[in-house]
């Protein structure tokens, strides 16, 4: 298992002031559109910012429960009231920075202790307490910051005015996204020891292949909803019933309840509709090579409706201007894709008794639950 080092401390605490800043832009966002009368478009942002709140915390709570099991019930009971008023995240960032402050700080290492060595106990407590906040805002990424996103700039496309709000809304959303995934990343390969450690160049590799990749995807989206609000919501509640039906067929064994692992098919559904997600820790060549052929063909679509059916709510040069930034991202996040998955991306993705078809079915060995959690739910 590797390190939590300093630099790690201080990338978790700068993810935890983004994470509040991100909060005061959304309602300081929702709240100007509100005095503008824009009751419709501040509706849907506090809609995503709710939605995503709940289920982060209804799935916060219930890794408490599983991890708690058998301990004190007032404890838990405190870290419910805590949920309930959507501050579990903070409970998260707080075990997290503490532990991650004995570890960086105040605690030397020591090449030949064993796991049983207590600065070695409390450096996998960080792995895990980090581990566990990278996955929520995975979540959250896909639930409220990537529509957050697509309705930001789907408002700037459709009515051309810009206000500053509007950019920091746009810019927090890139923020957000973009450090998710690589924290997701990085907390993967300190989680599983067969994973190797993720490098600068890759960091890079990886980040600018998601980026881009769902930036095209979004100005499609875009594009297409402009065309028709109807069209738009038919394909993503298309595109959302065959993430979930692709997810039942896998077969996943994620949470321990049918309640629960039903709200993570959905969820998975939700996050495939932007970027593809690896929910076996399996090879997936073929499944990514499926999904991103699909979402250029679709793209290349849109593109082609447009070039014969060009409607006045778009400007010509407007319109010029997006399917040329639409097709650059589409193209440019593929090659990252390809030079990544070529060189960067460890080839190894599981340690050799999880390599198998049972790798989902570890949550029932008596295994550190919070590694077997993770080695459930691997996003490439």
């Amino acid at each position: 298992m590797m390190k939590f080092t300093k630099q790690n401390f201080f990338l978790l605490l700068g993810g935890m002031i983004i994470y509040v800043v991100d909060i005061g832009v959304d309602f300081w966002v929702a709240s100007r559109y509100f005095c503008q009368g824009q009751y419709s478009w501040s509706i849907l942002i506090l809609c995503f910012r709710g939605l995503s709140s709940i289920i982060t915390q209804i799935f916060s709570y219930e890794w408490f429960k599983n991890d708690w099991e058998g301990t004190d019930t007032g404890k838990l009971k405190l870290v419910f009231l805590i949920h309930l008023f959507h501050c579990g995240i903070f409970v998260r960032y707080w075990f997290a920075l503490k532990y991650g402050c004995q570890v960086a700080f105040k605690q030397t290492s020591s090449r030949g202790a064993s796991e049983a060595d207590p600065s070695n106990f409390i450096q996998k407590q960080t792995i895990d307490a980090v581990t566990d906040i990278n996955m929520l805002r995975v979540f959250k990424t896909f639930l409220e910051t990537t529509p957050q996103l697509f309705l930001q700039i789907f408002i700037l496309m459709e009515h051309g005015k810009t206000h500053f709000y509007q950019y920091a809304a746009i810019m927090m959303s890139f923020c957000g996204i973009s450090l998710s995934m690589v924290d997701y990343q990085i907390s993967l390969r300190k989680s599983l020891p067969d994973k190797d450690e993720f490098h600068v160049l890759s960091k890079f590799m990886y980040l600018f292949y998601k980026l881009l990749t769902i930036t095209s995807w979004i100005l499609s989206i875009s594009l297409i909803t402009l065309l028709s609000v109807r069209i738009s919501v038919i394909l993503m509640i298309f595109l959302w019933i065959c993430g979930f039906t692709w997810t039942l067929k896998q077969h996943t064994t994620f949470c321990k309840s049918k309640k629960m692992e039903f709200l993570y098919r959905t969820v998975v559904g939700i996050i495939l509709i932007f970027s593809f997600f690896n929910i076996k820790g399996r090879r997936t060549k073929v499944c990514i090579s499926i999904y991103y052929a699909t979402h250029t063909v679709v793209t290349l679509g849109i593109l082609f409706v447009y070039m014969f059916w060009k409607p006045s709510i778009i400007k010509e040069i407007c319109f010029t201007i997006v399917s040329i930034l639409t097709v650059l991202s589409l193209v440019l996040g593929i090659i990252f894709l390809v030079v990544y998955y070529s060189h960067f991306h460890p080839t190894t993705y599981c340690r050799p008794q999880a390599c198998s078809d049972e790798v989902d079915g570890l949550a029932g060995q008596k295994d550190n639950v919070k590694t077997d959690r993770f080695q459930n739910f691997l996003m490439q």
